[in-house]
């Protein structure tokens, strides 16, 4: 897999957010874009994947103009957290997984897996209601990567997490990326960045 940006510019309301960025990024690799809020990094993600458009440049998957059909490859994890709070939690997460195009039996299966993975064991029948912010971003995390992506993206994914669960996210970033998934990141965390990520683009 390989994803490139290409002279990314965008602007909104006259404000120039992004200016001329280009980046390339492959299978196994994983990168980190840093900058202050209003920087640009969400909305380059956004771009990424076809939620808006740039004003010029850019975004090639596997060598072709990336097209909704490339997505199915793709695992986000927004910055805005959102759960149905009265669904139950492998309940909510199959659900998810199914908007993305995935089967019951190949969702629940690939879940009990990442339940289990991220220490989840438990929890299907619980609500998201009753879930701890931390709790809430494991399973979110869950749903983002159930159908095995080429390309993970990750929008401030440490945003709330205690240290506990941040530990538990950089190990598994660190196993993807060995597996040979693409990781894209946005954080404030320049240390978590430097140790997780072989490239870095400031914003």
């Amino acid at each position: 897999m390989t994803l490139e940006v290409a002279h990314i510019n965008k602007a909104f309301g006259g404000r120039q957010v992004l200016r001329d960025l280009s980046f390339s990024l492959g299978g196994g690799e994983a990168m980190a874009l840093l900058g202050a809020n209003g920087a640009g990094k969400t909305t380059l993600l956004r771009i990424v994947t076809l939620l808006i458009a740039p004003d010029s440049g850019s975004v090639l998957f596997d060598g072709h103009p990336m097209v909704q059909a490339d997505l199915s490859r793709v695992g986000y994890l927004p910055e805005e957290r959102g759960l149905y709070r009265h669904m139950r939690a492998m309940e909510q997460a199959v659900y998810l997984c199914r908007l993305k195009g995935m089967s019951r039996a190949d969702a629940e299966r690939s879940l009990h897996s990442w339940f289990a993975r991220l220490g989840m064991e438990g929890w299907e029948r619980r609500q998201a209601a009753s879930l701890s912010k931390g709790m809430q971003q494991r399973l979110q995390l869950a749903v983002a990567v159930a159908h095995n992506p080429s390309l993970l993206i990750l929008d401030e994914p440490f945003s709330g997490f205690d240290e506990q669960n941040a530990d538990m996210l950089k190990t598994l970033i660190g196993e993807l990326r060995n597996e040979g998934t693409a990781i894209l990141l946005s954080t404030h965390n320049t240390q978590a960045a430097l140790d997780l990520c072989g490239k870095t683009t400031r914003l």
